[in-house]
């Protein structure tokens, strides 16, 4: 691959789980001197909007699940019509590689990319494989995974496969770099509550109750930032009227949440492969609730890589009860080294350098045709 002349294309969408380490490595190809291109769905052009890239292109698609015949035969034939417009952009870029993030945004222009000869990379950012980089895998010619163990990869897959980690924002990069902040006698504690990008209705239902059953000298300490979805903010700022909180902050989104994770001696929190990502590189203690009913239960093994170290205390959702929690924040606020162990435990885990291990396999590949 000429660096001066080469286009090399990513392929992300459905939320921003999979576009934020596209984005990422975006940032290590530009660096390198090599064009980026984005090809993405309608469902994130509003978060697409910044990207760092040359071009941006919508493809049509759509997710051949659920029970209806209708609606998979109708996702079907969108993901066809996306096929030919992926097709058609692909021969006009003719990129030296093709790079998907998984999701079924990814499929038609992956499959394009394969039929066409074009050298496919996936980067898989969960512990588990997803059923559109399954889908993938066996065309791929490299295979690169957020953690070190990934289950539900095709044995038909035969890609060299290697661990880089899941490459981080650059706001990330530079939280990673504030220590874990010392917890005093009295002090203030910093307790941050999220539930992913698109916010979780059961963090708005459970913390507060947990919240306003704690002893009232931790409540004096407790610091709470929590995002909340925005039709649930005035009902949750209303609960924790009256609990006597050192500092409340509610919103449906942060835009800072690498700093205000940094800033937090404890997060609750989904485990989506970025949140878990993000956790280990700033190296912050964690309660995560992994999001049930997902067909390849993917946040459970994420969060379950952390348990394995102690850096997280994983809690299935069924088990998330505002008494479960309370006991759980009574026992962390009180023994306070029990955090700063979880932290470093969590710190130790952390891989900052995804993007440039990504983008080396990117330029060895297309380098390799």
């Amino acid at each position: 691959m000429t660096v001066a002349t080469a286009t090399v294309l990513l392929c992300a969408g459905g939320t921003g789980g999979h576009l934020f380490p596209a984005e990422s490595l975006a940032y290590a190809l530009r660096a390198r001197g090599i064009r980026v291109a984005l090809a993405t769905d309608a469902r994130v052009d509003s978060i697409a909007a910044g990207f760092p890239a040359s071009e941006i292109v919508t493809i049509a698609s759509a997710t051949p699940s659920g029970r209806s015949p209708i609606k998979r035969g109708l996702a079907l034939l969108t993901l066809g019509r996306g096929f030919g417009v992926a097709a058609k952009e692909i021969r006009r870029m003719n990129p030296a590689a093709i790079v998907g993030f998984g999701g079924y945004p990814t499929v038609p222009p992956m499959l394009a990319g394969q039929i066409l000869r074009i050298p496919t990379i996936l980067h898989e950012q969960n512990a588990v494989m997803g059923r559109a980089n399954a889908f993938l895998a066996r065309g791929a010619r490299a295979i690169a995974t957020g953690f070190k163990n990934v289950r539900g990869v095709p044995l038909k897959a035969t890609a060299p496969r290697t661990h880089t980690g899941n490459p981080l924002r650059p706001a990330v990069i530079e939280a990673a770099k504030v220590a874990y902040p010392a917890i005093g006698t009295g002090e203030p504690l910093h307790l941050l509550v999220f539930g992913g990008s698109q916010g979780a209705r059961v963090m708005g239902d459970v913390v507060p109750k947990a919240i306003g059953a704690l002893p009232a000298d931790l409540r004096a300490r407790l610091h709470l930032v929590q995002q909340v979805r925005s039709e649930d903010l005035t009902a949750v700022q209303n609960l924790y009227l009256g609990m006597g909180l050192g500092g409340l902050e509610a919103a449906p989104f942060f835009k800072d949440l690498p700093a205000r994770m940094a800033a937090a001696h404890l997060v609750i929190g989904r485990s989506g492969a970025s949140t878990v990502s993000e956790l280990a590189a700033i190296g912050r203690p964690s309660i995560l609730v992994p999001l049930p009913g997902a067909l390849d239960q993917d946040q459970a093994a994420n969060a379950a890589t952390l348990g394995a170290i102690g850096a997280a205390l994983p809690i299935a959702q069924s088990a998330f009860t505002p008494d479960r929690l309370t006991a759980e924040l009574v026992d962390l606020f009180s023994n306070p080294e029990k955090l700063t162990a979880a932290a470093a435990s969590a710190k130790s885990a952390g891989i900052h350098d995804a993007a440039e291990r990504l983008a080396d396999i990117v330029v060895a590949t297309a380098a390799r045709t």
